[in-house]
Order: structure tokens, then C-alpha cells, then sequence
């Protein structure tokens, strides 16, 4: 019977030809009834419209990412523009209060562990946005700069706070704009690593002052280096390098300062305009005085005003400041320069020899945390330069007797024709070239730069200089002809020049008189008599000593930058030929027109025509002022 009962049961299976099983009859029928509907739902689908896949819309950084910098100008400036308009919110605000130095940010909270946030700290900092990223529209980071120093601030809409949305507080920022951040220190928890990054976590942004041009992007950097020049503050915006230089700079002139005033000398202040160019051999810019109609020289340098000074009884004194010289321009001269002189009574060459070494190798030691330093040249020369006193010392005439092999004329003789003849010889023999005038002085100096300042790498003092050479220094006391003089080179480049300062009213008229004398031979960089300075000597100046140093030379080693102009705010440029002639202002390009000026009517042509500057006119005072 059971036999029976298993048969029937298989002869009422039947088979599932999908699959091959063997199932019972309303099984079968489910399964075909689901096959079929599952059928015409491929064929509908298969009969409908492809629907597009939605595609990801670009945020408006990505799309202004695309435009040319003139087209991103322009928009910005529309936008900017409107928010001056609405005040929602104002582009420029009045004030931020900043409470957190981001210098001191970081490593006050550098300890905070990974995902661990000070809340109840509020953290109030301002600074430049440099990137911008954003996760949908409820995270945005920003990595902004300040002081130097960089950071993260993260952005979560259920922070916000104040009475801007988090959308509206984030739509207009861009890289460039300067912000306001209010929030509280933290470190981030990434999913992707187990590290975090120390943040500050936003609760408002608050724009300050927008960027209306794009910025150079990170990847590639601001560094065209005329343009660098020209526009200081991208530079200084892009390149922490630059920054770096001018916080050294002003490292070293305050050390300076402080060497100096720890020593009982008084800084003063001499005049910029001369009504003669003297204390230097060198020429001078001219300019005009409109009211007196009379020519003046920019000061070559101020050294005739303080040895006054030291007449008058101020027996120590310095300066540190501008002079301006109408020479060439190349990789080691600007036509303004930062120079420091000093003069201290009742001392001679070489105690002014152990102040430069004391004084330099000690502000070298404070500037770098060591005495040796690394100097490049622009052919990729590199020198270690070792700036420990005491320092090399060379004697010239001793020097250039044993580089060109003869036998040079007394001291006494060095400002005679017959030698001269001499160095004319000696240049061709040795094959250095001087252009005209050919004075005694110029041939020397030429040969100086030919054999001895060639191998002054490490700090050399090169002394006994001759005095034709050296119109305000005093002559040496055991050599006749020369005087007591040295000038201190690194790198092959001087840095100091000092004397034992002459005093002889007598001695100087004449050596004045031999300077005029060089100038009428041609030579534009000899001095002119300059007397009321003679008469103060006649007074009586005490026996001093006296030193210059060029700040921004001395900068360019121990920044390692072989260029004056990258060590100078702004150096000098020439001008850009047809620079901004098409160029448009922001307010030209969003239609802003100048206002009125109280008191003058749109209908007085007089007045109207005196705000203008009459561009003719002021050229030809140019030409004037350059022929006379």
C-alpha cells in the first residue's frame, strides 16, 4: 500500500522545464503566472523612454574656476558691488574684534586628541581664505592665513549661529576674501585616518573684505618674478619665502638699533634734499624746489651732517635710512637704498674695526643661531661663509703689487700724472678694463675688483687705502700718501666702508679741491666743496671715527637671495609699456561715478579743471627740471 500511495504521488508531480524540478501542479502555475508578469514588466520597461542620469551640477568656485581673469573681475565686482548696495551682508564691516593670535593658536592646542572639542572656548580670528571645499551644503572647510600661519576652520550647519543662515554666510566667500572667524578650538575625527587635524570649529563667518581678483592657485604658485616685483603684496599673499625675507630684515635693523642706543649713541635724523651732493663719491638725483626755483640734490649720503653733529658735541651718533644714487642698476644696486652710519668721537680705524666685527658677527649669531651661512650666486656659485671675528685683514697696495708683479709708486706719488702713465700700463698688461675718465682713482679701483675683492668670500677688511681715494678720511699715520681707511667685504661684495675721519680744516679744503679737480676731468661721481661743512671743521672736530653699512647687501647673504630686489618692499622698476591703458577699475566696471566735491560745481569749469593734473604741463617740468 505505501508502495501504491508514492507512485501516485510522482505521477502527479510534473515538471518545471525553467528549472528541471518536479512539481506539483499549482506550483507549476504560480511559478508561470509570476514568470509572465515579470515578462511584460521587461517589455514595458524596454518600451519606455530611457530616463538621464541626473548629472552632478558644479558648484559656482568650479564654474568661476573656468573664467578668464578679466571675466571673474568683472562678475565679482557686479557682486560685490550689489552687496554694497543691500548691506546684506556688508562687504566692508567697520570692525572685528580678533582675541586669538594664530601664532599662538597652535601650539597652545596642539594636545587636543582626536575628536576632542574646547566648546566653551571662543576662539575670534581673522584672516585670508586660501581654499574653499565644500560637502553638500551643510559642511564647508576653509584653509585661511594669518601672520603666517596656517589653519583649517570646519563649517557645520547645525553650529551656526548669529543671524546670517549658514548658506547665505558661506555663498559669497571666495578665495582671497579676508573673514572673521568666531568658534572654538578642535580636532577633527576623519573616518579615513586615524589622525586629526587641529581645526577651529566656526560658528559664524563673517566676510570682512572681499578678493575682487582670482588668486593664483596653490598648486602653481605665484612666481613670475618681474611680477613678483610689481605687486609685492600677491607675492607677499602667495610666498611665505618673501615674507620670511622683510621679517628678517626688520630682525637685523632692530638689532642694529639696539646695539647701538646699548652703547650710549643717539640716532638722528638728517636732511633728504642737498643743496650740494656730498659725503660720498657718487651722482646724485636732482630735483626742484617750485618756491625757491632752485635745483637740489637727493642726499648721497649723510655723513658731512653728522660729523656736524659731532662738532656740536653730540660725540656719538647714528642714522639708519634711505640714500639715492643716479647710477646703474643691476643685481646688487637700487637707485634707493638703506644704509647705517655711524660716527663716535676720541676713536680711530681700528676701534671701529672691532665695533664691525663685534657688531656683525654678533648680528649674523642672532639673525641665523649660527656664524655660518650658505650664500648662492646667479651662476649657482655656493659659499660658506663663516662671519666669526677676527676677521681677514689685507693691505691693497701690498695686495696689488704681488697680483699684477711690479713695483707701485710711493703713496705719496699714487696722485701724480707720471702714475697715471703707470696704471695705464698696468691695466693693459694685465688686460682690465676702465672706462673713462681714467683718473688714478678709478684705475685703482678697478684693479682692487680685478685681484682683491675677488677673493673675499668670508668677512675681509682690505686697508690703506690711498688718500686721493678717500677725499673725507685721515691720513695714515706711519704711511705717507695713503690713509686710515678699510672697507669690509663678503661674498666679493663690500658691506662696510670706515675711516679714521679727517679733521684738518686745511688738509680737507685741499682734498676737496682735488675732487673738483677730478670732475672737471669728467668724473660725475666726484664731490663737490661743500662749505659750511668746511667751516664747521674750523670749529674743531674731535678726533672720530666713522662707518657706513649697506642693511639691504648684508640682507641679501644672510637671506641667501642674490637679487637686491628680493629684499626690498619695492624695488625699482621700469615702467610696463601700455601698463593699464584698457585696464578697468572696479568702479569703472560696475558704473560708478566720482562724486562732486563739496563746494565746487559740476558748472565751474575753473574749478573743475583744477583736479585735474594737467599731464603736458608736469612733463615738461620733468624736462626742465632734467636739463637744468
Amino acid at each position: 500500500m505505501a508502495e501504491a500511495s508514492g507512485a501516485d504521488q510522482l505521477a502527479n508531480l510534473h515538471l518545471d522545464e525553467v528549472t528541471g524540478e518536479k512539481i506539483s501542479k499549482s506550483e507549476l502555475k504560480k511559478r508561470q503566472k509570476q514568470r509572465a508578469l515579470e515578462e511584460k514588466k521587461k517589455e514595458k520597461a524596454a518600451a519606455a523612454p530611457s530616463k538621464p542620469k541626473p548629472e552632478k551640477t558644479a558648484s559656482a568656485e568650479e564654474e568661476e574656476s573656468q573664467l578668464t581673469p578679466n571675466q571673474y573681475f568683472e562678475i565679482r565686482s557686479g557682486k560685490v558691488q550689489k552687496l554694497r548696495q543691500s548691506k546684506a551682508p556688508n562687504p566692508y564691516p567697520h570692525k572685528f574684534k580678533v582675541t586669538t593670535d594664530l601664532r599662538e593658536f597652535l601650539p597652545r592646542y596642539e594636545s587636543l586628541k582626536t575628536g576632542e572639542h574646547l566648546k566653551d572656548v571662543e576662539i575670534r580670528v581673522g584672516g585670508r581664505i586660501y581654499t574653499k571645499r565644500a560637502s553638500g551644503t551643510k559642511l564647508v572647510f576653509y584653509d585661511i592665513r594669518a601672520e603666517g600661519v596656517k589653519i583649517q576652520v570646519m563649517c557645520q550647519a547645525q553650529e551656526a549661529t548669529g543671524d546670517v543662515p549658514f548658506e547665505q554666510q558661506h555663498e559669497h566667500l571666495r578665495r582671497g576674501d579676508v573673514i572673521g572667524i568666531v568658534g572654538y578650538p578642535g580636532r577633527t575625527a576623519p573616518r579615513n585616518r586615524p589622525d586629526g587635524e587641529l581645526s577651529i570649529f566656526a560658528r559664524e563667518i563673517i566676510l570682512l573684505t572681499p578678493c575682487l581678483h582670482q588668486i593664483p592657485s596653490e598648486h602653481y604658485g605665484f612666481k613670475d618674478q618681474e611680477q613678483r616685483y610689481r605687486q609685492r603684496y600677491l607675492d607677499l599673499i602667495m610666498n611665505d619665502n618673501s615674507r620670511n625675507v622683510f621679517l628678517t630684515r626688520s630682525k637685523m635693523i632692530t638689532y642694529i638699533r639696539r646695539y647701538f642706543d646699548e652703547r650710549d649713541f643717539v640716532e638722528v635724523e638728517t636732511p633728504m634734499m642737498n643743496a650740494i651732493a656730498g659725503g660720498a663719491t657718487a651722482k646724485p638725483f636732482v630735483t626742484h624746489h617750485n618756491d625757491l626755483d632752485m635745483n637740489l640734490f637727493m642726499r648721497v649720503a649723510p655723513e658731512l651732517y653728522l660729523k656736524m653733529l659731532i662738532v656740536g658735541g653730540l660725540e656719538r651718533v647714528y642714522e639708519l635710512g634711505r640714500l639715492f644714487r643716479n647710477e646703474g642698476i643691476d643685481l646688487t644696486h637700487n637707485p634707493e637704498f638703506t644704509t647705517c652710519e655711524f660716527y663716535m668721537a676720541y676713536a680711530d680705524v681700528y676701534d671701529i674695526m672691532d665695533i664691525t666685527e663685534d657688531l656683525v658677527s654678533g648680528l649674523v649669531k642672532h639673525v641665523t643661531g649660527s656664524y655660518q651661512t650658505t650664500f648662492h650666486t646667479q651662476t649657482g656659485e655656493e659659499y660658506q661663509v663663516n662671519w666669526e671675528k677676527p676677521w681677514k685683514r689685507i693691505d691693497m697696495m701690498g695686495a696689488l703689487e704681488k697680483a699684477c708683479g711690479e713695483k707701485f709708486p710711493p703713496g705719496e706719488e699714487l696722485h701724480t700724472v707720471e702714475t697715471n702713465e703707470f696704471l695705464k700700463r698696468i691695466l693693459k698688461k694685465t688686460n682690465v678694463d676702465c672706462t673713462p675718465p681714467q683718473t688714478n682713482a678709478r684705475m685703482l679701483d678697478k684693479l682692487v675688483g680685478e685681484f682683491i675683492e675677488e677673493s673675499c668670500v668670508n668677512p675681509t677688511f682690505i686697508t690703506g687705502h690711498p688718500q686721493m681715494m678717500s677725499p673725507l678720511a685721515k691720513y695714515h699715520r706711519d704711511r705717507p700718501g695713503l690713509c686710515e681707511r678699510f672697507e669690509a667685504f663678503v661674498c666679493k661684495k663690500e658691506i662696510v666702508n670706515a675711516y679714521t675721519e679727517l679733521n684738518d680744516p686745511f688738509d680737507q679744503r685741499l682734498r676737496f679741491e682735488e675732487q673738483a679737480r677730478q670732475k672737471d676731468q669728467g668724473d660725475d661721481e666726484a664731490q663737490m666743496i661743500d662749505e659750511n661743512f668746511c667751516t664747521s671743521l674750523e670749529y674743531g672736530l674731535p678726533p672720530t671715527g666713522g662707518w657706513g653699512m649697506g642693511i639691504d647687501r648684508l640682507v641679501m647673504f644672510l637671506t641667501d637671495n642674490y637679487s637686491i630686489k628680493e629684499v626690498l618692499t619695492f624695488p625699482f622698476m621700469k615702467e610696463e609699456q601700455n601698463a593699464g591703458k584698457d585696464k578697468k577699475t572696479a568702479a569703472e566696471v560696475v558704473g560708478i561715478k566720482p562724486e562732486v566735491e563739496e563746494g565746487i560745481r559740476e558748472s565751474d569749469p575753473d574749478a573743475s579743471r583744477a583736479l585735474l593734473i594737467d599731464h603736458e604741463l608736469y612733463s615738461a617740468q620733468v624736462e626742465h627740471v632734467r636739463r637744468t
